[in-house]
């Protein structure tokens, strides 16, 4: 059994307090990729975030949701659904970063895609699911950023720190900032000390006015966590929850035009 390493969180309990000294609310935000079906991790993530009373925004694959994952939600009216592309597929050239909407493809074929997925996705969740656009792999052709309005979606989530809070006229941009799990490694959790350490920049970079006043975003996917992953997570938001300077708002706040970090 792996030995789930504990990190130093005085750094991350620091940086709130410079926050709570300037009178500085920092606003945080959790979405979740690639739910497919009601599985027990799913049932895990949800006990998690009902036990917070932390929203929870999810982003699930289209074209594999299994009705189960929707019966499963008919009742959590303060989890979000987002539109995680289309299959999940990747259409990226040999030896090319991952990506299903990328620069590679005919703007045609990204639209249809991106339009396909809307519309499966609200066949499966209708008037709950949130018209936000989730690239998976988190990239996107700037041309297709620019199309999604007129096909009928308001936001646009990412990972990393956005250029601009609007993608273009009618579209948000709200990215996801902290990732635990080590993708190009064992795949379980990263660095603890390294994450509490991005973690703090980003409040940093807020507090300065170095970064647009973006809501910090974590980003799991429930399906691929180990122990320490689960762990480390549960324990960062139990954390982030029990500060008063935290705020974690509703998917529509955090998506409209006065959302403040």
């Amino acid at each position: 059994m792996r030995i789930v390493p504990h990190p130093d969180w005085s750094p991350l309990d620091d940086a709130l307090q410079r926050a709570a000294d300037k009178g500085c609310a920092i606003a945080f935000w959790w979405r979740d990729d690639d739910a497919v079906a009601h599985t027990p991790a799913l049932d895990r993530l949800l006990a998690l975030a009902a036990s917070l009373r932390v929203p929870l925004v999810l982003a699930p694959i289209p074209a594999r949701v299994e009705p189960s994952l929707a019966a499963r939600l008919s009742d959590e009216s303060w989890v979000g659904v987002t539109v995680h592309g289309l299959r999940h597929t990747n259409h990226a050239p040999p030896g090319k970063a991952k990506t299903e909407f990328g620069p590679n493809r005919l703007l045609a074929a990204l639209k249809a895609d991106a339009d396909a997925g809307l519309r499966a996705a609200q066949a499966r969740f209708g008037v709950r699911l949130n018209p936000i656009f989730v690239p998976p792999w988190n990239r996107i052709a700037p041309a297709l950023a620019a199309a999604l309005p007129a096909l009928g979606y308001c936001g646009l989530s990412g990972f990393g720190e956005r250029a601009a809070r609007e993608v273009t006229a009618g579209l948000i941009q709200v990215n996801t900032h902290l990732d635990p799990i080590a993708w190009r490694g064992d795949r379980s959790l990263t660095d603890p000390d390294a994450l509490v350490a991005k973690l703090v920049r980003s409040i940093d970079s807020r507090l300065s006015g170095a970064a647009y006043p973006e809501p910090i975003g974590v980003l799991t996917h429930h399906l691929a966590h180990d122990e320490a992953v689960w762990t480390f997570c549960e324990a960062l938001l139990e954390r982030l929850v029990a500060q008063p300077v935290s705020r974690f708002p509703s998917i529509d706040a955090v998506f409209s035009i006065e959302a403040r970090a």
